[in-house]
């Protein structure tokens, strides 16, 4: 057992004394390059000057044995090997923040900027109230509305890239949390025009118009089958945004299910007719999701809470 003890020693010592060659507040300075994509910026969210950074670098590219970062127009972008270590520096820098006792957060001075992916037609919904709320609670704090979230957007809520999501769709990724947020009931919407309908639809008339899709419907698998599995609709058109489902119900005889709260905003600009569905299905639920890593983080969980206050 001794031998053993002492084999394994053996083994952990060159990892520790190389670990203890490396200036970990290096660390901090590459997170905030790759944030930045600049040095000058990157410097000046750090409180340091430009070329103590640009030494950073240089030391930063000896200890992973990579050039990390190459010029790029009036910035620089990130080699391969930086973006591979970029999430798992990001989350390690992030559970040492957590633990730390002296970080508080308080919203009132904060300078803290948050990122927020939010999907079509949650934008439209929820955007100006997070907005308005937020100049109230916390007047220096910024925040980044991205409405075009990506498919990698879960990727990027992992390497904290971004701090939430607020989009009509559950994820089984490892890592994510979530929190149910609203759920928008669903009206049937068709031109004014339109001349085979009246103030009511039958299932049998549901079934045989040909439709509209809007494609966040079908991101709840259980919603969308109360809508569409086994009638056999005839979808002639499909959109993720909102505005050109309406545009196209408008100037055709197409009809669409969508949330009640637009339609009834657009009826009249888009001249539109709205109609109850014919049977009970549940509406479009919008969800805050965000990464476990940062559920320790004080600002990022004072956020969460208002968003979920706000959203609500």
């Amino acid at each position: 057992m001794a031998v053993k003890e002492a084999s394994r020693q053996a083994e952990r010592e060159p990892v520790d004394a190389t670990l203890r060659r490396v200036d970990l507040n290096l660390l901090t300075v590459f997170d905030a390059v790759m944030q930045e994509r600049n040095i000058t910026r990157a410097a000046s969210h750090l409180g340091m000057s430009q070329p103590a950074v640009s030494n950073a670098v240089s030391r930063l590219k000896n200890t992973f044995n990579d050039e990390l970062f190459i010029r790029h127009g009036r910035g620089i972008e990130p080699t391969q090997r930086a973006l591979e270590l970029f999430g798992p520096i990001r989350q390690a820098l992030q559970l040492v923040k957590n633990e730390l006792p002296c970080l508080t957060f308080s919203p009132q001075t904060s300078q803290r900027t948050f990122k927020i992916a939010l999907s079509s037609p949650a934008d439209l919904r929820i955007a100006p109230r997070i907005l308005r709320s937020l100049a109230q609670l916390a007047p220096n704090l910024r925040v980044h509305l991205d409405a075009q979230p990506d498919r990698g957007v879960y990727q990027k809520l992992r390497y904290q890239e971004i701090d939430f999501v607020i989009e009509a769709k559950t994820s089984e990724y490892a890592g994510i949390s979530q929190e149910e947020l609203n759920i928008e009931p669903l009206v049937v919407v068709a031109s004014a025009a339109h001349p085979r309908l009246a103030q009511t639809l039958s299932p049998a008339q549901f079934t045989l118009e040909k439709h509209a899709l809007f494609l966040p419907l079908l991101h709840d698998r259980e919603r969308s089958d109360a809508l569409y599995q086994g009638r056999g609709c005839d979808f002639a058109y499909q959109s993720g945004e909102l505005s050109n489902v309406l545009g196209m119900v408008a100037t055709s005889d197409l009809i669409a299910a969508v949330p009640q709260w637009y339609a009834e905003k657009m009826a009249v600009a888009f001249e539109l007719k709205l109609l109850p569905l014919p049977w009970s299905a549940a509406g479009v639920t919008t969800y805050l999701t965000w990464h476990e890593a940062a559920n320790k983080d004080k600002g990022h969980a004072w956020m969460r809470e208002t968003l979920l206050a706000v959203c609500r």
